[in-house]
């Protein structure tokens, strides 16, 4: 099998980098993160954009206004989204679109849970999807009203542009509805993982070339610091752990099993953590001032390492998939062609 992008993948990342660049850049992530949670983290006119260049409806069919496209190019944009540290619960609205309204169309934000615990943006939301349990449900009160159906406790974030709530419990929930037509829980917790491990593998690329920029330009002893050996090997383990994560999410999309998609994720995981450490101490002393990027890399990674999975379960997973032996990825794309279920 082929894994190279074709044209028209290749087309739709360009396409989404333009967007992002015309409409999130630096500047417009610098205000977010100086707003924090008195903008609720994200702007909701950017996520209008989004709405309507498609990024939400990506994998809808062409007759319920979507592009008919499959989870490989969603995993090429939300590497953009992930690159660019696009702010917003964009993973969960994604899922959403189609069963929740306004989803699609980026004029409903939704938010998710697949277990107790932290969740980002809760007070900003318009609905909460929850896959904690086998069926997927909906809570469609949001904003303030979902803060007390849920008991949610404010958290202070490490992530200045991710607003976090601490919720309890998911169980019993009444007013949380059964989506019959969203389809299998696990599948979607498994795409969620994905396409997080896609904003991680974004995050990495990132922080890969703010470091190789940076050791090009700064001189240290009349040379720049990128001829020093010591350095040129921590960018060359950075970018293998980039390309090992790359690699990893593209081959999962197509078949979304459960073993290539915990590996995914925690291959992803690890190269946005340790390529942002690895960034920020290529930049020395003002890799760790406010107004750098790199520290928001690292900490947007460290938010991303609980969802959906931790490394360690995301480990047993995949220990535990690859003992069973049960699951043949080939069997599996040639199985469901196209991502077809």
């Amino acid at each position: 099998m082929d894994f190279r992008l074709s044209d028209d993948q290749r087309a739709v990342q360009t396409a989404m980098r333009e967007l992002l660049a015309a409409h999130f850049p630096r500047e417009k992530l610098r205000q977010v993160v100086d707003a924090g949670e008195q903008d609720q983290g994200f702007d909701r006119a950017l996520w209008h954009e989004l709405g309507k260049a498609g990024f939400f409806s990506l994998r809808l069919p062409e007759k319920d206004g979507g592009a008919g496209l499959g989870l490989p190019e969603a995993v090429l944009l939300f590497e953009e989204a992930g690159r660019a540290l696009l702010a917003g619960p964009l993973v969960a609205t994604h899922l959403a679109a189609g069963v929740v309204p306004g989803a699609a169309e980026g004029t409903a934000v939704v938010t998710a849970l697949d277990r107790p615990g932290m969740v980002g943006h809760l007070a900003a939301a318009d609905a909460v999807l929850l896959l904690d349990g086998p069926a997927p449900r909906i809570l469609r009160t949001g904003g303030e009203e979902a803060l007390k159906v849920l008991a949610a406790r404010p958290v202070r974030s490490v992530d200045p542009a991710t607003p976090l709530h601490h919720i309890e419990r998911l169980s019993p929930l009444p007013g949380a509805t059964p989506l019959s037509d969203a389809g299998d829980a696990a599948r979607l917790r498994r795409e969620a993982a994905l396409l997080t491990a896609a904003e991680q593998l974004g995050s990495a690329l990132r922080t890969l070339e703010m470091a190789v920029r940076h050791v090009k330009n700064r001189s240290q002893f009349g040379r720049p610091i990128g001829a020093f050996q010591a350095v040129q090997h921590l960018c060359a383990r950075m970018l293998v752990r980039t390309e090992l994560a790359r690699s990893s999410v593209y081959a999962a999309s197509p078949a979304i099993t459960v073993s290539d998609t915990w590996a995914a994720k925690v291959l992803s995981d690890e190269a946005a953590v340790r390529n942002a450490r690895d960034c920020l101490q290529l930049h020395g002393g003002t890799g760790f001032t406010w107004e750098a990027e790199v520290h928001l890399h690292l900490k947007r990674a460290w938010l991303r390492l609980e969802h959906w999975q931790t490394p360690a379960d995301g480990e047993e997973a995949l220990a535990a998939a690859l003992l069973d032996g049960s699951e043949n990825c080939s069997t599996e794309i040639a199985n469901h062609p196209n991502g077809a279920t």
